[in-house]
């Protein structure tokens, strides 16, 4: 089974942020995880990372937020989503 596109969006916003979701079920997990997705979800302002969440190969699952880098606890695919959608909402301005 080749590897499957689940979603792919990308927004610039108004005041020129981007967010971006890219999220792939791929045939064997990406070491070290168990489960079945390669995943980036990324929030950008001004070209620095404010949110980030992915899998990289060799890392695991984990996130950026705000410079600083911790281990991220992937429980599945809207998870994800919400986590990402309520880190990127702590970080905007009201």
């Amino acid at each position: 089974m080749p590897a499957q596109l689940i979603t792919r969006f990308k927004d610039v916003t108004d005041d020129g942020a981007i967010l971006e979701v890219v999220i792939w079920k791929v045939p064997k997990p990406v070491t070290p995880t168990d489960h079945g997705y390669k995943y980036s979800a990324v929030y950008v302002v001004d070209g620095v990372r404010i949110v980030g969440f992915d899998n990289e190969r060799g890392k695991g699952d984990h996130c950026h937020l705000d410079g600083v880098e911790v281990p991220y606890a992937f429980t599945g695919v809207e998870q994800l989503i919400e986590d990402f959608i309520a880190a990127v909402a702590a970080r905007r301005a009201p």
